[in-house]
């Protein structure tokens, strides 16, 4: 891309700092609840820019990382015993759970054990609230799947000639 005095421009990839502190000076001024992907660093950057905001980890994106560590001979056995994790009705349940889980599996793999041990706090915040709005909350599948059909929209048009044509697409 080129500026105004033909100088070339390059764009970078902004870091996730550089785009929440944008986010906060365009008006966002609090956010309740940040759902986010494991980036590492994110939960602290949040933590940051909006103090009071709730962290809450995706939980499809945790248990993908503890099946990556695992072999597969034993995701069957491995998935039996993180779904009470997950699917816990309080933090105190799924602690137990997870208790359990880390004293059958820590020996073979204690890296899934520490994945799990690192990111309980921004693990457990979804277990405060009822089913229907926990399971909403606890992934960025929902997020995701707009987004890939936003990007099919919009490959598959090509271009737009104004920002009102791209907007009508869209929705």
């Amino acid at each position: 891309m080129w500026g105004s005095g033909w100088e070339p421009v390059v764009k970078a990839r902004s870091s996730p700092m550089a785009v929440l502190t944008d986010i906060r000076n365009r008006g966002v001024t609090d956010v309740f609840f940040r759902l986010c992907d494991g980036l590492k660093g994110l939960p602290e950057v949040v933590g940051n820019v909006w103090p009071q905001t709730r962290v809450q980890t995706c939980i499809i994106h945790l248990i993908r990382g503890s099946f990556r560590l695992a072999s597969r001979k034993y995701w069957d056995e491995l998935k039996r015993d993180i779904r009470p994790i997950y699917t816990a009705v309080n933090a105190n349940v799924a602690r137990a759970a997870f208790e359990d889980m880390a004293e059958k599996w820590g020996a073979r793999y204690p890296a899934i054990v520490k994945l799990w041990d690192n990111a309980w706090e921004e693990f457990i915040p979804f277990l405060a609230y009822d089913v229907e709005i926990g399971t909403v909350i606890c992934s960025t599948n929902a997020i995701e799947s707009l987004n890939a059909r936003y990007r099919r929209a919009v490959k598959a048009r090509g271009h737009f000639p104004t920002e009102q044509a791209a907007i009508k697409c869209l929705f």
